[in-house]
C-alpha cells in the first residue's frame, strides 16, 4: 500500500485548483489515498455554485481536449477522494458551510493532517 497523498489547497485561483485536482485524481488512479483540504480563498474550489468553471481558462483547457474542474470534481467524488473545507479558511472567505458542493466535510488542519498521515503533502 503506497503513503496518501495530502493536497493543501491555498490559491483561488484556476490553475492552481486545476492542477491540485490533477494531482489528486492522478494519485487516487493508481491506488492512492489522497485528501484535498482546501482553505482561505483555496475553499472555492468546493462552492457548490461552481464559479471556477466560469473562469475562460475552462473553455481553453476543453478547446485544447483538457479535462476541466467540473470534470476532475466528478472524477474525484468517483475515486473517493476525501474533499475538506477548512472551518477557519471558510469563516476568513465569509463563506458558510451550506454554500458547499455536496460531500465536501468541514474540518480543521489537524483532520487533514491526521488524513495525510505519514505520506506526502503537496501545497499550491
Amino acid at each position: 500500500m503506497s503513503a496518501p497523498l495530502g493536497v493543501l489547497l491555498l490559491s483561488g485561483g484556476h490553475e492552481r485548483a486545476h492542477y491540485a485536482l490533477v494531482l489528486a485524481t492522478g494519485a487516487a488512479a493508481v491506488g492512492r489515498d489522497v485528501v484535498v483540504f482546501a482553505t482561505n480563498a483555496g475553499c472555492r474550489l468546493f462552492d457548490a455554485a461552481r464559479p471556477l468553471e466560469a473562469d475562460p481558462r475552462e473553455a481553453l483547457l476543453a478547446a485544447r481536449g483538457v479535462a476541466g474542474i467540473g470534470t476532475l470534481l466528478a472524477a474525484a467524488a468517483d475515486l473517493g477522494i476525501r474533499r475538506i473545507a477548512c472551518e477557519a479558511g471558510l469563516r476568513a472567505e465569509g463563506m458558510e458551510a451550506a454554500a458547499l458542493a455536496e460531500g465536501v466535510e468541514v474540518a480543521g488542519v489537524v483532520t487533514f493532517l491526521a488524513a495525510a498521515g505519514a505520506g506526502q503533502v503537496v501545497a499550491l
